[in-house]
Protein backbone atom coordinates (compact mmCIF):
# COMPACT_ATOMS: atom_id res chain seq x y z
CA UNK A 1 0.00 0.00 0.00
CA UNK A 2 1.18 3.79 -0.49
CA UNK A 3 1.86 5.83 2.47
CA UNK A 4 0.40 9.71 2.05
CA UNK A 5 1.63 12.90 3.99
CA UNK A 6 -1.56 13.98 6.14
CA UNK A 7 -5.39 13.14 5.61
CA UNK A 8 -5.30 15.45 2.39
CA UNK A 9 -5.69 12.77 -0.48
CA UNK A 10 -8.41 10.91 1.94
CA UNK A 11 -10.18 13.97 2.59
CA UNK A 12 -10.39 15.32 -1.12
CA UNK A 13 -11.09 11.61 -2.48
CA UNK A 14 -15.25 12.86 -2.25
CA UNK A 15 -14.73 15.01 -4.65
CA UNK A 16 -16.16 15.03 -7.65
CA UNK A 17 -15.25 16.67 -10.52
CA UNK A 18 -18.81 17.31 -12.75
CA UNK A 19 -16.67 19.03 -16.24
CA UNK A 20 -14.48 17.11 -18.72
CA UNK A 21 -10.68 17.62 -17.39
CA UNK A 22 -9.77 20.28 -19.78
CA UNK A 23 -7.52 19.49 -22.57
CA UNK A 24 -4.39 21.21 -21.38
CA UNK A 25 -4.49 19.04 -17.53
CA UNK A 26 -5.41 16.08 -19.56
CA UNK A 27 -2.18 16.56 -21.36
CA UNK A 28 -0.39 16.94 -18.20
CA UNK A 29 -1.55 13.88 -16.50
CA UNK A 30 -1.20 11.56 -19.06
CA UNK A 31 2.66 12.65 -19.34
CA UNK A 32 2.77 12.50 -15.68
CA UNK A 33 1.46 9.06 -16.00
CA UNK A 34 3.63 8.10 -18.49
CA UNK A 35 6.93 9.11 -16.57
CA UNK A 36 6.21 7.25 -13.49
CA UNK A 37 4.83 4.13 -15.68
CA UNK A 38 8.57 3.05 -16.12
CA UNK A 39 9.38 3.15 -12.12
CA UNK A 40 6.16 0.27 -11.76
CA UNK A 41 6.97 -3.29 -12.20
CA UNK A 42 4.71 -5.06 -14.69
CA UNK A 43 2.36 -6.81 -12.22
CA UNK A 44 1.71 -3.39 -10.15
CA UNK A 45 -0.01 -2.20 -13.63
CA UNK A 46 -3.45 -2.27 -14.12
CA UNK A 47 -3.99 -4.94 -16.80
CA UNK A 48 -5.31 -3.16 -19.95
CA UNK A 49 -1.85 -1.00 -18.85
CA UNK A 50 1.15 -4.24 -19.18
CA UNK A 51 1.08 -4.13 -23.20
CA UNK A 52 2.91 -0.69 -23.31
CA UNK A 53 5.67 -1.71 -20.29
CA UNK A 54 8.40 -1.48 -22.83
CA UNK A 55 7.30 1.55 -24.27
CA UNK A 56 9.32 4.91 -24.03
CA UNK A 57 7.61 7.74 -22.09
CA UNK A 58 6.99 9.63 -25.51
CA UNK A 59 5.30 6.81 -27.18
CA UNK A 60 3.18 5.56 -23.75
CA UNK A 61 1.63 9.48 -24.17
CA UNK A 62 1.06 8.81 -27.71
CA UNK A 63 -0.81 5.21 -28.35
CA UNK A 64 -1.53 4.99 -24.40
CA UNK A 65 -2.76 8.59 -23.43
CA UNK A 66 -6.95 7.07 -23.62
CA UNK A 67 -6.27 3.90 -21.61
CA UNK A 68 -3.59 5.76 -18.67
CA UNK A 69 -6.26 8.38 -18.19
CA UNK A 70 -9.26 5.82 -17.89
CA UNK A 71 -7.05 3.72 -15.20
CA UNK A 72 -5.56 6.75 -13.31
CA UNK A 73 -9.57 7.63 -12.88
CA UNK A 74 -10.62 4.07 -12.48
CA UNK A 75 -8.58 2.48 -10.60
CA UNK A 76 -7.18 4.01 -7.02
CA UNK A 77 -4.75 2.18 -6.15
CA UNK A 78 -3.15 2.57 -9.56
CA UNK A 79 -3.66 6.77 -8.71
CA UNK A 80 -2.39 6.09 -5.32
CA UNK A 81 1.09 4.45 -7.01
CA UNK A 82 1.63 7.02 -9.63
CA UNK A 83 0.77 9.40 -7.05
CA UNK A 84 3.68 8.08 -5.07
CA UNK A 85 6.26 8.62 -8.37
CA UNK A 86 5.05 11.79 -8.25
CA UNK A 87 5.83 12.97 -4.81
CA UNK A 88 9.35 11.21 -5.64
CA UNK A 89 10.15 13.03 -8.82
CA UNK A 90 8.38 17.17 -7.68
CA UNK A 91 9.07 16.83 -3.97
CA UNK A 92 7.95 20.77 -3.55
CA UNK A 93 5.08 21.08 -5.73
CA UNK A 94 3.60 17.88 -3.86
CA UNK A 95 4.82 18.99 -0.71
CA UNK A 96 3.02 22.28 -1.39
CA UNK A 97 -0.11 20.92 -2.76
CA UNK A 98 -0.80 18.84 0.77
CA UNK A 99 0.09 21.42 2.97
CA UNK A 100 -2.87 23.08 0.84
CA UNK A 101 -0.77 26.46 -0.54
CA UNK A 102 0.16 25.52 -4.37
CA UNK A 103 3.38 27.90 -4.98
CA UNK A 104 1.82 30.87 -7.46
CA UNK A 105 4.92 30.81 -9.27
CA UNK A 106 4.35 27.16 -10.58
CA UNK A 107 2.04 26.29 -14.28
CA UNK A 108 -1.60 26.43 -13.30
CA UNK A 109 -1.66 23.16 -15.59
CA UNK A 110 1.51 21.34 -13.79
CA UNK A 111 -0.14 22.21 -10.15
CA UNK A 112 -3.95 21.30 -11.77
CA UNK A 113 -2.35 18.25 -13.20
CA UNK A 114 -0.26 17.08 -9.76
CA UNK A 115 -3.93 18.28 -7.68
CA UNK A 116 -5.71 15.59 -10.28
CA UNK A 117 -3.80 12.88 -9.63
CA UNK A 118 -3.06 13.29 -5.30
CA UNK A 119 -6.95 14.33 -4.72
CA UNK A 120 -5.75 17.05 -1.99
CA UNK A 121 -8.67 19.04 -0.33
CA UNK A 122 -10.07 21.89 -3.03
CA UNK A 123 -8.34 19.81 -6.04
CA UNK A 124 -11.61 20.17 -7.91
CA UNK A 125 -11.35 23.54 -7.68
CA UNK A 126 -7.71 23.37 -8.45
CA UNK A 127 -8.36 21.82 -11.55
CA UNK A 128 -11.47 23.94 -12.38
CA UNK A 129 -9.26 27.28 -12.47
CA UNK A 130 -6.43 25.91 -14.37
CA UNK A 131 -8.77 25.13 -17.02
CA UNK A 132 -10.21 28.76 -16.99
CA UNK A 133 -6.85 30.19 -16.59
CA UNK A 134 -6.26 27.80 -19.87
CA UNK A 135 -8.94 28.93 -21.65
CA UNK A 136 -8.12 33.06 -20.68
CA UNK A 137 -4.57 32.06 -21.88
CA UNK A 138 -6.09 30.31 -24.89
CA UNK A 139 -8.36 33.25 -25.48
CA UNK A 140 -5.75 35.76 -24.77
CA UNK A 141 -3.37 33.83 -27.18
CA UNK A 142 -6.15 33.87 -29.47
CA UNK A 143 -6.86 37.35 -29.40
CA UNK A 144 -2.95 38.13 -29.97
CA UNK A 145 -3.05 36.15 -33.47
CA UNK A 146 -6.12 37.31 -34.50
CA UNK A 147 -5.02 41.12 -33.71
CA UNK A 148 -1.72 39.90 -35.43
CA UNK A 149 -3.57 37.98 -38.10
CA UNK A 150 -5.39 41.65 -38.65
CA UNK A 151 -2.79 43.86 -38.94
CA UNK A 152 -1.51 41.24 -41.34
CA UNK A 153 -4.20 41.28 -43.73
CA UNK A 154 -4.66 45.09 -43.38
CA UNK A 155 -1.19 45.34 -44.60
CA UNK A 156 -1.58 42.66 -47.66
CA UNK A 157 -4.70 45.15 -48.39
CA UNK A 158 -2.49 48.32 -48.20
CA UNK A 159 0.42 46.26 -50.60
CA UNK A 160 -2.93 44.94 -52.87
CA UNK A 161 -4.61 48.35 -52.68
CA UNK A 162 -1.09 49.94 -54.12
CA UNK A 163 -0.83 47.20 -56.13
CA UNK A 164 -3.64 47.58 -57.65
CA UNK A 165 -3.12 51.30 -58.13
CA UNK A 166 -0.55 50.64 -60.06
CA UNK A 167 -1.22 47.67 -62.49
CA UNK A 168 -4.82 50.51 -63.07
CA UNK A 169 -2.18 53.01 -64.41
CA UNK A 170 -0.20 50.80 -65.83
CA UNK A 171 -3.13 49.31 -67.88
CA UNK A 172 -4.67 52.77 -68.72
CA UNK A 173 -1.17 54.15 -70.20
CA UNK A 174 -1.25 50.97 -72.22
CA UNK A 175 -5.14 51.60 -73.11
CA UNK A 176 -4.01 54.84 -74.10
CA UNK A 177 -1.01 53.32 -76.22
CA UNK A 178 -3.69 50.71 -77.63
CA UNK A 179 -6.31 54.00 -78.50
CA UNK A 180 -3.03 55.32 -80.57
CA UNK A 181 -2.66 52.40 -82.40
CA UNK A 182 -5.88 51.71 -83.22
CA UNK A 183 -6.13 54.98 -84.31
CA UNK A 184 -3.01 54.70 -86.44
CA UNK A 185 -4.10 51.49 -88.13
CA UNK A 186 -7.53 53.09 -88.76
CA UNK A 187 -6.06 55.38 -90.62
CA UNK A 188 -3.58 53.01 -92.65
CA UNK A 189 -6.95 51.11 -93.35
CA UNK A 190 -8.95 54.26 -94.68
CA UNK A 191 -5.55 54.59 -96.56
CA UNK A 192 -5.48 51.25 -97.84
CA UNK A 193 -9.03 51.25 -98.87
CA UNK A 194 -8.48 54.57 -100.86
CA UNK A 195 -5.87 52.54 -102.72
CA UNK A 196 -8.20 49.58 -103.51
CA UNK A 197 -10.67 51.65 -104.65
CA UNK A 198 -7.88 53.54 -106.90
CA UNK A 199 -6.92 50.12 -107.96
CA UNK A 200 -10.64 49.05 -108.40
CA UNK A 201 -10.57 52.16 -110.73
CA UNK A 202 -7.76 51.87 -112.88
CA UNK A 203 -8.88 47.93 -113.84
CA UNK A 204 -12.14 48.84 -114.28
CA UNK A 205 -10.45 51.76 -117.24
CA UNK A 206 -7.73 48.77 -118.32
CA UNK A 207 -11.12 46.62 -119.26
CA UNK A 208 -12.40 49.21 -121.46
CA UNK A 209 -9.38 49.94 -123.03
CA UNK A 210 -8.79 46.01 -123.75
CA UNK A 211 -12.57 45.68 -124.82
CA UNK A 212 -11.72 49.08 -126.90
CA UNK A 213 -8.74 47.12 -128.19
CA UNK A 214 -10.46 43.75 -128.70
CA UNK A 215 -13.03 45.32 -131.02
CA UNK A 216 -10.80 47.19 -132.91
CA UNK A 217 -8.69 44.13 -133.65
CA UNK A 218 -12.16 41.94 -133.83
CA UNK A 219 -13.03 45.04 -136.70
CA UNK A 220 -9.09 44.53 -138.11
CA UNK A 221 -9.55 40.87 -138.63
CA UNK A 222 -12.84 41.12 -140.37
CA UNK A 223 -11.09 43.88 -142.53
CA UNK A 224 -8.78 41.51 -143.20
CA UNK A 225 -10.87 38.92 -144.47
CA UNK A 226 -12.44 40.97 -146.87
CA UNK A 227 -9.56 42.50 -148.19
CA UNK A 228 -8.75 38.83 -148.79
CA UNK A 229 -11.75 37.71 -150.06
CA UNK A 230 -10.94 40.22 -152.89
CA UNK A 231 -7.43 39.58 -153.32
CA UNK A 232 -8.70 35.99 -153.81
CA UNK A 233 -11.49 37.07 -156.09
CA UNK A 234 -8.47 39.03 -158.04
CA UNK A 235 -6.19 35.88 -157.95
CA UNK A 236 -9.32 34.24 -159.43
CA UNK A 237 -8.97 36.51 -162.07
CA UNK A 238 -5.84 36.46 -162.45
CA UNK A 239 -5.62 32.71 -162.93
CA UNK A 240 -8.19 32.47 -165.31
CA UNK A 241 -6.23 35.46 -167.03
CA UNK A 242 -2.91 33.42 -166.86
CA UNK A 243 -4.89 30.57 -168.34
CA UNK A 244 -5.87 32.36 -171.18
CA UNK A 245 -2.32 33.50 -171.63
CA UNK A 246 -1.42 29.98 -171.62
CA UNK A 247 -3.58 29.21 -174.16
CA UNK A 248 -2.11 32.97 -176.22
CA UNK A 249 1.02 31.18 -175.74
CA UNK A 250 0.37 27.96 -176.67
CA UNK A 251 -0.69 29.97 -179.53
CA UNK A 252 2.34 31.75 -179.97
CA UNK A 253 1.56 35.02 -178.80
CA UNK A 254 4.33 35.65 -176.22
CA UNK A 255 4.13 39.45 -175.50
CA UNK A 256 0.44 38.49 -173.70
CA UNK A 257 2.74 35.94 -171.40
CA UNK A 258 4.85 38.45 -170.38
CA UNK A 259 2.39 40.84 -169.61
CA UNK A 260 -0.12 38.07 -167.43
CA UNK A 261 3.61 36.58 -165.81
CA UNK A 262 3.99 39.97 -164.83
CA UNK A 263 0.24 40.88 -163.48
CA UNK A 264 0.52 37.71 -161.41
CA UNK A 265 3.89 38.41 -159.88
CA UNK A 266 2.09 41.68 -159.06
CA UNK A 267 -0.52 40.35 -157.12
CA UNK A 268 1.21 37.34 -155.33
CA UNK A 269 4.01 39.92 -153.82
CA UNK A 270 0.85 42.46 -152.71
CA UNK A 271 -1.15 39.21 -151.17
CA UNK A 272 1.67 38.22 -149.33
CA UNK A 273 2.97 41.79 -148.10
CA UNK A 274 -0.88 42.07 -146.85
CA UNK A 275 -0.56 39.40 -144.77
CA UNK A 276 2.43 40.36 -143.16
CA UNK A 277 1.23 43.79 -142.50
CA UNK A 278 -1.97 42.42 -140.65
CA UNK A 279 -0.30 39.40 -139.20
CA UNK A 280 -3.22 37.16 -139.42
CA UNK A 281 -3.32 34.28 -136.96
CA UNK A 282 -3.31 30.91 -138.11
CA UNK A 283 -6.58 29.18 -138.41
CA UNK A 284 -7.64 27.22 -135.32
CA UNK A 285 -11.20 26.13 -136.15
CA UNK A 286 -11.24 23.46 -138.57
CA UNK A 287 -14.63 23.61 -140.51
CA UNK A 288 -15.55 19.87 -140.37
CA UNK A 289 -15.76 21.56 -136.47
CA UNK A 290 -18.81 23.92 -137.47
CA UNK A 291 -21.29 21.09 -138.30
CA UNK A 292 -23.80 20.44 -135.84
CA UNK A 293 -24.02 16.55 -134.81
CA UNK A 294 -24.12 14.19 -131.66
CA UNK A 295 -20.85 12.78 -130.51
CA UNK A 296 -20.42 9.34 -129.02
CA UNK A 297 -20.72 8.96 -125.38
CA UNK A 298 -17.35 8.45 -122.99
CA UNK A 299 -16.88 5.52 -121.10
CA UNK A 300 -17.09 5.74 -117.42
CA UNK A 301 -14.59 4.07 -114.92
CA UNK A 302 -17.02 1.63 -114.03
CA UNK A 303 -17.37 0.97 -117.31
CA UNK A 304 -14.05 0.40 -118.07
CA UNK A 305 -13.51 -2.03 -114.61
CA UNK A 306 -16.12 -3.70 -115.76
CA UNK A 307 -14.92 -4.16 -119.50
CA UNK A 308 -11.55 -5.55 -118.41
CA UNK A 309 -12.10 -7.04 -115.07
CA UNK A 310 -14.98 -9.49 -113.54
CA UNK A 311 -17.38 -8.37 -110.74
CA UNK A 312 -15.85 -10.58 -108.17
CA UNK A 313 -12.20 -9.58 -108.87
CA UNK A 314 -10.51 -7.74 -105.80
CA UNK A 315 -8.80 -5.94 -108.66
CA UNK A 316 -11.79 -4.07 -109.47
CA UNK A 317 -11.91 -2.51 -105.52
CA UNK A 318 -7.82 -1.58 -106.02
CA UNK A 319 -9.14 0.27 -110.26
CA UNK A 320 -11.82 1.96 -108.51
CA UNK A 321 -9.98 3.25 -105.25
CA UNK A 322 -7.35 4.70 -107.57
CA UNK A 323 -9.84 7.09 -109.10
CA UNK A 324 -8.89 10.87 -107.55
CA UNK A 325 -10.89 11.59 -104.71
CA UNK A 326 -12.58 8.27 -104.55
CA UNK A 327 -14.27 6.82 -100.77
CA UNK A 328 -15.44 3.85 -99.74
CA UNK A 329 -18.12 3.44 -97.52
CA UNK A 330 -17.85 0.37 -95.82
CA UNK A 331 -21.26 -1.72 -94.40
CA UNK A 332 -19.39 -3.06 -91.05
CA UNK A 333 -21.79 -6.25 -89.81
CA UNK A 334 -22.48 -7.18 -93.08
CA UNK A 335 -18.71 -7.57 -93.86
CA UNK A 336 -17.53 -9.19 -90.26
CA UNK A 337 -21.06 -11.66 -90.43
CA UNK A 338 -19.72 -12.21 -93.98
CA UNK A 339 -16.31 -13.12 -93.52
CA UNK A 340 -15.89 -14.37 -89.66
CA UNK A 341 -19.66 -14.46 -88.07
CA UNK A 342 -18.41 -17.05 -85.34
CA UNK A 343 -16.40 -14.08 -83.33
CA UNK A 344 -17.86 -11.48 -81.05
CA UNK A 345 -19.16 -8.82 -81.99
CA UNK A 346 -16.16 -6.58 -80.46
CA UNK A 347 -13.24 -9.02 -81.91
CA UNK A 348 -15.36 -8.55 -85.12
CA UNK A 349 -15.08 -4.50 -85.42
CA UNK A 350 -10.88 -4.40 -84.12
CA UNK A 351 -9.98 -6.78 -86.86
CA UNK A 352 -11.99 -5.25 -89.90
CA UNK A 353 -11.01 -1.81 -88.67
CA UNK A 354 -7.08 -3.08 -88.37
CA UNK A 355 -7.65 -4.14 -92.24
CA UNK A 356 -9.06 -0.98 -93.36
CA UNK A 357 -6.42 0.96 -91.72
CA UNK A 358 -3.88 -0.41 -94.05
CA UNK A 359 -5.84 -0.32 -96.98
CA UNK A 360 -6.36 3.36 -96.14
CA UNK A 361 -2.64 3.78 -96.06
CA UNK A 362 -2.27 1.43 -98.97
CA UNK A 363 -4.43 3.41 -101.60
CA UNK A 364 -4.78 6.96 -100.08
CA UNK A 365 -8.53 6.59 -100.73
CA UNK A 366 -11.50 8.21 -98.13
CA UNK A 367 -12.72 5.08 -95.62
CA UNK A 368 -16.09 5.45 -93.72
CA UNK A 369 -16.99 1.66 -91.82
CA UNK A 370 -20.78 2.04 -90.45
CA UNK A 371 -21.80 -0.38 -87.81
CA UNK A 372 -25.61 -0.35 -86.82
CA UNK A 373 -25.94 1.07 -83.22
CA UNK A 374 -29.75 0.86 -82.60
CA UNK A 375 -29.51 -1.91 -80.43
CA UNK A 376 -26.88 -0.82 -78.06
CA UNK A 377 -27.63 -0.06 -74.64
CA UNK A 378 -24.14 2.56 -74.05
CA UNK A 379 -21.64 4.43 -76.64
CA UNK A 380 -19.40 1.79 -77.33
CA UNK A 381 -15.83 2.53 -76.72
CA UNK A 382 -13.22 2.88 -79.23
CA UNK A 383 -10.60 4.40 -80.61
CA UNK A 384 -10.49 4.45 -84.44
CA UNK A 385 -7.32 3.35 -86.44
CA UNK A 386 -5.47 5.91 -88.56
CA UNK A 387 -7.17 6.63 -92.04
CA UNK A 388 -10.70 5.41 -91.13
CA UNK A 389 -13.64 7.03 -89.95
CA UNK A 390 -15.89 4.91 -87.88
CA UNK A 391 -19.89 5.54 -87.81
CA UNK A 392 -22.90 4.25 -85.31
CA UNK A 393 -26.19 4.45 -86.52
CA UNK A 394 -28.23 6.87 -84.02
CA UNK A 395 -31.41 4.85 -82.51
CA UNK A 396 -34.04 4.48 -84.43
CA UNK A 397 -32.34 4.60 -87.35
CA UNK A 398 -30.44 1.31 -89.13
CA UNK A 399 -27.05 1.64 -91.04
CA UNK A 400 -28.49 1.04 -94.40
CA UNK A 401 -30.05 4.00 -94.13
CA UNK A 402 -26.95 6.25 -92.28
CA UNK A 403 -25.05 4.24 -95.76
CA UNK A 404 -27.53 6.13 -97.80
CA UNK A 405 -27.15 9.35 -96.06
CA UNK A 406 -23.41 9.00 -96.45
CA UNK A 407 -23.84 8.62 -99.84
CA UNK A 408 -26.50 11.53 -101.06
CA UNK A 409 -24.07 13.97 -98.79
CA UNK A 410 -21.62 13.49 -101.53
CA UNK A 411 -21.14 15.59 -104.33
CA UNK A 412 -22.06 14.39 -107.81
CA UNK A 413 -19.58 12.80 -110.05
CA UNK A 414 -17.36 11.80 -106.82
CA UNK A 415 -16.30 8.60 -107.03
CA UNK A 416 -18.57 6.58 -103.76
CA UNK A 417 -18.01 2.87 -103.39
CA UNK A 418 -19.84 1.21 -100.88
CA UNK A 419 -19.19 -2.25 -99.68
CA UNK A 420 -22.12 -4.20 -98.88
CA UNK A 421 -23.93 -7.78 -99.89
CA UNK A 422 -27.43 -6.14 -98.71
CA UNK A 423 -29.28 -5.45 -102.05
CA UNK A 424 -31.53 -3.23 -100.70
CA UNK A 425 -28.69 -1.27 -99.88
CA UNK A 426 -26.54 -2.16 -102.96
CA UNK A 427 -29.58 -0.92 -104.87
CA UNK A 428 -30.26 2.24 -103.07
CA UNK A 429 -26.52 3.34 -103.49
CA UNK A 430 -26.49 2.95 -107.11
CA UNK A 431 -29.31 5.07 -108.07
CA UNK A 432 -27.67 7.74 -106.27
CA UNK A 433 -24.89 7.38 -108.21
CA UNK A 434 -22.46 5.45 -106.03
CA UNK A 435 -20.28 1.90 -107.18
CA UNK A 436 -21.84 -1.01 -105.03
CA UNK A 437 -19.03 -3.88 -104.36
CA UNK A 438 -19.81 -7.10 -102.90
CA UNK A 439 -18.52 -7.72 -98.95
CA UNK A 440 -16.73 -10.73 -100.55
CA UNK A 441 -14.91 -8.97 -103.08
CA UNK A 442 -13.85 -6.97 -100.40
CA UNK A 443 -12.62 -9.35 -97.62
CA UNK A 444 -10.70 -10.88 -100.52
CA UNK A 445 -9.22 -7.78 -101.28
CA UNK A 446 -7.98 -7.62 -97.52
CA UNK A 447 -7.31 -11.06 -97.16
Amino acid sequence: MVETTGGGPQDGAAEVLDRPLPDGVRRKVVQIVADGFGGLTVAELPAQLRQYARFTPNRRAKFAGNAMATALETDPLFRQRIGEKLRESQPELTGALDSGSPPPAADPLDVAAAAYVLRPPGWVKLVTAAGEEAQRADAERADEETRAELERLRAELDRAREHTRSETERLRAELDAAKKETDSLHRKLRSALADVKRGEAALRKLRGEMEAVRAEGQAQVSAAESETRRLKARLGETEAALEAARRAAREGRSVEDMRVRLLLDTVLDAAQGLRRELALPPVSVRPAETVDAVEPGRMTPKDIAARALSEDDPAVLDQLLALPQAHLVVDGYNVTKTGYPQMPLEKQRLRLLGQLAQLAAQTGAEVTCVFDGAELAAPVLLAPPRGVRVLFSKPGVTADELIRQLVRAEPPGRPVIVASTDREVADGVARAGARPVASAVLLKRLS
